[in-house]
């Protein structure tokens, strides 16, 4: 155990020394001013001596990404098993949202911002918006894919549409809302920054925006780095579920 988490914790030290020495190659060998592209020593030089500011922001981001998640795996969630239980939902809301899909939600934002304000609604509103389509999406297919076998003995045991779907397509799609999950650890910390950066007074976007605004390149590149932070423990916390639903599902 301890040599397997030696091993992962080495597997990633190596790629993040890499791209700082080439990093650091770059910026010396090339010259570039400091404005443009700070090195890693300045950058985390920006780091410690902004570690409060940086850290207030993050947790405005997180809080901003946090709520936006449940909000859309709660909205996407729901409306996949009621398209998956009702022939009328699906011929009512599917064509809807296609239609909604073809409008990046990203392209939403000013106007959700324009309507609610630079505050948390706004960001809340664009995330879940962001997040909830690949979340509907992928679940539902997976919803309505149940194998032949099963849908057989389904029907032969008497099962209505509702225990069929609560007892046999649930637990066969946990799959596809994984991969709807992957899809929002991905989104979901890009409609932050976007959000930010059309209008807010707090978070790691509008850090950017201010930093870059003053000249302030380490203090911009300190908080994108925050920000990578942000998203790859979404990313592992997405990843610990998967395995921890994969062990629990071929356990059952």
């Amino acid at each position: 155990m301890i040599a397997r988490a030696a091993r992962g914790l080495w597997r990633a030290t190596v790629p993040l020394l890499v791209t700082l020495a080439v990093w650091q190659a770059v910026v010396s060998l090339s010259g570039v001013p400091r404005f443009i592209l700070p090195g890693p020593g300045l950058v985390a030089r920006a780091l410690w001596d902004n570690a409060g500011l940086i850290w207030q922001n993050t947790l405005w981001s997180a809080s901003n990404l946090g709520l936006g998640l449940v909000i859309g795996i709660a909205l996407g969630v729901e409306t996949a098993l009621l398209l998956a239980l009702s022939r009328r939902a699906r011929w009512l809301l599917r064509p809807m949202l296609v239609l909604a899909q073809a409008v990046p939600a990203f392209a939403l934002a000013p106007v959700i911002t324009l309507w609610l304000g630079y505050g948390m609604p706004s960001k809340i509103v664009t995330i879940a918006l962001v997040t909830y389509f690949p979340i509907a999406s992928a679940l539902f297919d997976r919803l309505m894919s149940l194998p032949a076998g099963l849908r057989d003995l389904s029907r032969l045991s008497g099962a209505g549409r509702w225990r069929e779907t609560v007892l046999l397509r649930l637990p066969h799609a946990v799959p596809g809302l994984l991969s709807g999950l992957r899809l929002a650890a991905v989104y979901g910390p890009l409609a932050v920054l976007i959000g930010e950066w059309v209008g807010a007074s707090q978070g790691l976007g509008h850090l950017m925006l201010m930093s870059n605004g003053r000249g302030q390149t380490a203090l911009m590149f300190a908080a994108l780095i925050a920000l990578s932070g942000l998203s790859l423990s979404l990313w592992i916390a997405v990843e610990a579920l998967s395995r921890w639903s994969s062990k629990r599902l071929s356990f059952a």
